[in-house]
């Protein structure tokens, strides 16, 4: 029997930031670099096309901005779409949640791509957090498969 509902992946966290600052953190790679990938060729803008680099892992991705609301709302396309919402929690937090969606294959795959994608999620909102909160950097994607990494990688 075929799946009944396509996977989709969500996570949450409440980080105790404001939403500008929460939201910031996702858009400029020079923030998201501190806890998720590498780098990344420029900040999210509406309609614009950026490249994120795990270098670690010797590996990048193309992601598609298809739409932007400061500090409410992010979607992207990487290729299958993602979204972001941002929700404050009085003055001094914010609820992120992300959904991803769209999976491609056959039903074990998509299932596979979903669980994989809401642990990877789990990981930059966590590491966000550690960020954010007590300018911890925990190492959280990098150190998930150490064995993966590339020579010269970071």
């Amino acid at each position: 029997m075929g799946l009944q509902v396509e996977p989709t992946a969500r996570t949450q966290m409440l980080i105790r930031r404001p939403v500008a600052d929460v939201f910031e953190a996702f858009v400029d790679p020079a923030v998201t670099s501190r806890f998720w990938f590498t780098r990344g060729s420029a900040r999210l803008r509406e309609g614009d096309v950026v490249t994120w680099h795990w270098d670690m892992y010797g590996v990048s991705a193309q992601v598609a901005v298809k739409s932007l609301q400061q500090n409410r709302h992010l979607r992207i396309e990487w290729p299958s779409p993602v979204e972001w919402t941002f929700t404050p929690r009085g003055a001094d937090a914010t609820l992120v949640n992300i959904t991803a969606s769209g999976f491609e294959g056959s039903d074990e795959e998509k299932v596979a791509q979903a669980v994989d994608s809401m642990g990877g999620f789990s990981f930059a909102l966590a590491g966000c957090k550690a960020f954010l909160e007590h300018g911890v950097e925990l190492n959280l994607v990098a150190d998930h498969h150490p064995e993966a990494h590339v020579q010269g990688g970071a």
